[in-house]
């Protein structure tokens, strides 16, 4: 058998030959793959020559190429189109991946090769020099400096802690898929158009359910359809369904999972010497302690609280019913329609998918940009609904792949997210592949998939995520694409919603998909005037969210957590924000970000994130907006950089300064 994963794909830009792999190559490859990169790290030690850059962080760089592309497409799969054989692989992986990367990470005599190197980096180049920087700095927090005793011990946790994050995930999917909501009557679905109408049809079909109607959960606790359907009973069952995820006595049951992994999390962090997971984190990030975290979300949570309530109070005049939480974003429509005169569900026929995708997103890139998008139906991708995209400059030059994976699927982990197949990087002489996915239900067969305005923002975001892997030109693989400081990477992606408003790119894509017309420039002006209404709501949401992790990765190894749903409530109610009007944007049993997402301690980014947004939103705005020179200079300075320099340096250097908070404030109404 010749494994497709043993040698590079000689397509285009590098794209894995997906025609080609079966199951059957998966753990082969990550057998060589793992016993490959282990030998290469072997002979880097054994070297009798004096540590040097050449000698020890460079074939570091180079090692492990089987893995990486396995990984890369295996992991892939598995969220965006899992089988039972994926998840039966990734959780015996999930182990095996631990106890590999805990080979390389805690080998003493690498580490002290490293150590040497970085003793005597200042001849180095920047980028180089930065490079051996990072490698130090994560061994040292990764525990390469420990006793053998100890070394021994860190590595059970790591290997417990893969097995129960990716049973998290898998059991939250499967939970996710048992939940949706099955009606009988389309009278039901009341207030929903006929694409929506048409998507759950579709997704009754595709279960078995000829003649019903299902409703699938999305991954945050709230659902698009809520701000308009007109059944109060149908609402709560979507939002008890949503919030049930994870926390029912069945095999999908994630609440001790919560409690075993927030345990070994802290005990682990005890044993590499800071007081909690949180610290842990946050030492190797732009924030650096929990309490630079909490600083501004703590300062934040009351006001976001008190503006809730006082939008609680509003809506409460219009209802004739407790407000509960499945009724917020039913009565904040009639609210804002009232206030402002805006129906955002009026505004989805102006948002055609294919539309907004070639007319807005990509427009906007080739704006500021000057980058051109070419289908390419001769390249096959993973799925038959994902498809591929050359990506070249105004004179040409190639710059990579971008792989489109638009609708949900019950093989489709919940959430939008952006993953790299191959990232660019000249050491390895390697281009670039991006993938964007999303969760749209997808209609039926000739009906046309009509966004809702959040669905248009969350495109555009992972877009900015997309961008920022295809613009990064590094010399080292580790600074490649979006390998940057988790609470900085969520920057580029929310920077690029700014231009679904902006006047050149809406009335671009924003036309009514059945007569043509744009969208009537009155409904921009009031969307613009009511752009922080329910503000209050959004950010408690998030704010709940993020202080909720904080507070489970602030417990200390001695802590004894033994009810989930206790330990939540307590965690909000301490900082104001346990209103039942207004739940938590994750609740602690579905909260894949930090449990099984990569974002453990460290959901915080995105706001953190945004206070450099705001601030270069500012920017854009005060310079001209969308202009060519304006695009080039953040794609020099930040897009392209990667993660080849500190995030902040990058910023500072784009920006001339410091970032400011006060734009932040404002857009989200924060402002005392």
């Amino acid at each position: 058998m010749t494994n497709p994963f043993f040698s590079p794909s000689d397509l285009p830009f590098g794209l894995p030959p997906f025609a080609e792999i079966t199951d059957d190559h998966y753990r082969p490859a990550f057998d060589r793959g793992f016993t490959e990169q282990l030998a290469e790290v072997e002979r880097i030690i054994a070297d009798p020559e004096a540590p040097t850059f050449e000698n020890t962080l460079l074939p570091l760089e180079r090692s492990g190429q089987v893995l990486h592309r396995v990984s890369a497409v295996f992991y892939n799969k598995s969220s965006s189109d899992s089988t039972d054989f994926t998840n039966d692989l990734e959780e015996e992986i999930a182990p095996l991946y631990a106890a590999h990367s805990d080979a390389i990470r805690l080998d003493a005599a690498l580490y002290a090769r490293i150590a040497a190197v970085h003793a005597d980096r200042e001849a180095l180049d920047p980028e180089s020099r930065y490079l051996v920087e990072r490698y130090f700095a994560e061994f040292t927090i990764a525990g390469a400096g420990l006793s053998d005793d100890d070394k021994e011990t860190l590595r059970e946790y790591n290997k417990q802690l893969s097995t129960l994050t990716t049973k998290f995930e898998k059991n939250l999917l499967a939970d996710t898929n048992d939940l949706a909501v099955v009606l009988d009557d389309v009278a039901e679905l009341d207030g929903l158009d006929a694409g929506a109408i048409s998507a759950a049809a579709e997704a009754a079909r595709e279960r078995g359910l000829e003649g019903k109607y299902v409703v699938t959960l999305v991954l945050p606790t709230g659902h698009p359809y809520l701000s308009s359907l007109t059944d109060r009973s149908v609402r709560e069952r979507i939002m008890t369904a949503s919030r049930a995820r994870g926390s029912r006595d069945n095999e999908f049951d994630n609440r001790q999972l919560v409690l075993d992994i927030t345990r070994l999390r802290a005990e682990r962090a005890q044993l590499l010497g800071f007081d909690s997971h949180a610290a842990y984190v946050t030492a190797d990030e732009t924030a650096k302690t929990p309490e630079a975290v909490l600083g501004i979300l703590g300062a934040l949570a009351p006001i976001a609280a008190r503006n809730a309530r006082d939008e609680q109070a509003a809506l409460q005049e219009l209802a004739d019913v407790e407000i509960a939480a499945w009724d917020w974003d039913f009565y904040t429509e009639k609210v804002r329609q009232a206030t402002y005169d805006v129906d955002t569900a009026s505004m989805r026929p102006y948002f055609e998918a294919e539309r907004v995708l070639h007319d807005g997103v990509f427009f906007a890139a080739a704006s500021l940009y000057g980058v051109r998008f070419t289908e390419r139906d001769d390249l096959v991708a993973y799925h038959p609904d994902a498809r591929v995209f050359e990506v070249s400059d105004a004179d040409g030059t190639p710059v990579g792949l971008y792989i489109y994976d638009l609708y949900t699927r019950d093989s489709k982990r919940g959430g939008a997210w952006m993953n790299s197949l191959i990232s660019q990087n000249t050491l390895l002489d390697q281009p670039t592949v991006v993938v964007n996915n999303l969760n749209v239900p997808k209609p039926a067969a000739g009906s046309p998939t009509l966004l809702t305005y959040d669905e248009v923002t969350t495109l555009f975001h992972e877009f900015g995520h997309a961008l920022h892997g295809l613009f990064a030109r590094v010399t080292y693989p580790k600074f490649s694409g979006t390998n940057v400081f988790r609470d900085f990477v969520e920057f580029p992606s929310q920077v690029n919603e700014m231009w679904i408003l902006w006047p050149e790119v809406l009335a671009n894509f924003a036309v009514h998909h059945e007569t043509g017309a744009p969208m009537p420039q009155d409904i921009v002006d009031k969307l613009h005037a009511s752009s922080s209404f329910n503000e209050g709501f959004a950010t408690s949401t998030y704010l709940a969210a993020a202080l909720l992790d904080q507070a489970w990765h602030a417990i200390s190894a001695e802590t004894e957590v033994v009810d989930v749903a206790e330990f939540e409530a307590s965690a909000l109610a301490a900082v104001g924000l346990d209103n039942t009007a207004v739940p938590t944007r994750y609740s602690s049993t579905y909260f894949a970000h930090t449990f099984s997402g990569g974002y453990d301690a460290g959901y915080y980014s995105y706001i953190w994130s945004e206070v450099l947004d705001a601030d270069t939103v500012d920017w854009f705005t005060q310079n001209g907006g969308l202009t060519r020179e304006n695009g080039a200079r953040f794609r020099e300075l930040l897009l392209g950089v990667g993660g080849s320099k500190d995030p902040l340096q990058a910023f500072r250097e784009f920006r001339g300064r410091d970032a400011d908070i006060g734009p932040l404030l404002k857009r989200r109404g924060l402002e005392e």
